[in-house]
């Protein structure tokens, strides 16, 4: 039984899907006008991971993820570059799918984009403005937030006592200085007709559009970073709500910010990390582990500190097993079936809330088991390849992968002489060969 945070209901929650055996799971995607940061990366994991536990757990998972590819970041780029918008969406989009496949996720099932889905924005907006829940001002439409008594039930907020500093845009066409931009007239750059004239949509209302189209009216999951959850799905819900008359969401899922160093990252402090620079430093696998070492809601500090304690025990997880593999190889034992029990008890953990911290302490009980039943002088390959299988099992979960192990003759042959020089107490060739296997990162 999967039990998750939801952000609406403030507390843990037992998943009940919406179609039995079936997750519908949508997760706001980028404003493509730069290249990822780290913090980009953190909801990319932290979905991924939930999509292959769900997996794992024997849902059929339905993983959806925008690109918004028109704003007006994108637009003074293209025209600071003098290209089009598309080149400019494309090229981040590109950039954007590269990081998500260095970091070995599975990629969304669907990708849409804005610019794809302007006819349903239109009507979409159309339909609000009849309906009574927007208005049109000067070519702008704005959704009425008095309109919808149910908002503010996302943040927990009123619209007397909201965040402040939260990205409010004040002009005096507002009834409301909270109602926000469905529409807005745009004079340069991309821009599409519509009944109030030319212009672009706004960023609240092409999410709940992309959802509709590609999912439905009511999804499983919304999820996203933590900064989301004010104003962007607090206007999505309410936006669902005054059209349809229903929650958009069951769940609200929201991951936490990264820190570096301990500091919130800015473009002031000069402190962002691009994620492509991270993965390529660390590695896919510390990457991810590093990222599921803390739990999903917690902040998440990148530093030396961090990664270096990363390091150790991923080293700690990955090396039995590459050792247990290549003793296996060497001595021609096929690996037994994975424990069940220890999968059970690693799935168990993740299934509350993914408590992947206590996760990881089950994947290192995994482990001492492993080390011990490879220390015996005649290693049982049943047992030991049940503890290597199960924690094997439990990575993929994480989306980690342990290095495969392929033998050569080459590399057997080494083996066979390095044991035959420590036999005959030849130390020096005992020492050359020792040193030509970890030179191959055999031992």
């Amino acid at each position: 039984m999967i039990r998750l945070y939801n952000s609406k209901s403030l507390s843990v929650e037992e998943f009940k899907p919406i179609k039995e055996g079936q997750v519908s799971m949508y997760v706001c995607g980028p404003t493509v006008y730069n290249y990822a940061h780290i913090g980009n990366a953190r909801p990319m994991v932290v979905f991924d991971v939930l999509k292959r536990l769900f997996e794992a757990e024997g849902y059929k998972v339905t993983y959806v993820s925008n690109f918004t590819d028109v704003d007006d970041k994108i637009i003074n780029k293209a025209l600071e570059e003098n290209v089009g918008e598309e080149v400019i969406a494309q090229r981040y989009i590109d950039a954007y799918q590269a990081v998500r496949t260095q970091l070995n996720t599975e990629l969304p099932d669907i990708t849409p984009r804005v610019t794809e889905t302007m006819d349903e924005i239109i009507a979409f907006v159309d339909e609000l403005v009849k309906s009574g829940h927007a208005y049109e001002v000067n070519g702008d439409v704005y959704f009425s937030v008095d309109s919808v008594p149910t908002y503010g039930e996302i943040s927990h907020q009123h619209t007397d006592q909201l965040e402040a500093g939260a990205r409010i845009e004040e002009n005096d066409q507002k009834k409301n200085p909270y109602d926000f931009a469905l529409w807005k007239k745009t004079e340069k750059g991309i821009k599409w007709d519509s009944p109030w004239g030319p212009g672009r949509p706004g960023w609240h209302t092409e999410c709940v559009v992309m959802i509709n189209n590609n999912l439905g009216p009511k999804i499983d999951i919304h999820g996203g970073g933590m900064d989301l959850r004010f104003p962007h799905h607090e206007n999505e819900a309410a936006q669902q709500e005054a059209l349809h008359h229903n929650a958009l969401a069951n769940y609200w899922i929201h991951n936490a910010m990264v820190n570096i160093n301990g500091e919130k990252m800015s473009k002031s402090l000069g402190n962002t990390l691009w994620a492509k620079d991270v993965v390529e430093k660390l590695g896919t696998n510390l990457t991810r582990w590093l990222m599921s070492s803390v739990h999903y809601r917690k902040e998440l500090n990148f530093s030396d500190e961090t990664i270096e304690t990363a390091r150790k025990e991923l080293d700690k997880v990955l090396t039995p097993i590459h050792q247990a593999d290549i003793k296996a190889a060497l001595a021609g034992a096929e690996l037994g079936e994975a424990d069940e029990t220890l999968y059970r008890e690693f799935l168990d953990q993740m299934d509350d809330d993914m408590n992947t911290p206590n996760a990881y302490t089950v994947i290192f009980e995994t482990i001492k088991k492993l080390n011990g039943s490879l220390r015996q002088r005649e290693v049982d390959w049943k047992l030991a390849g049940s503890y290597r299988n199960a924690a094997g099992k439990m990575l993929k979960v994480l989306g980690i992968e342990p290095e495969v192990v392929n033998l050569t003759e080459e590399d057997k042959e080494l083996f066979a002489n390095w044991n035959a020089a420590k036999a005959a107490k030849d130390f020096a060739a005992a020492d050359e060969y020792r040193a030509k296997l970890m030179e191959k990162g055999l031992i």
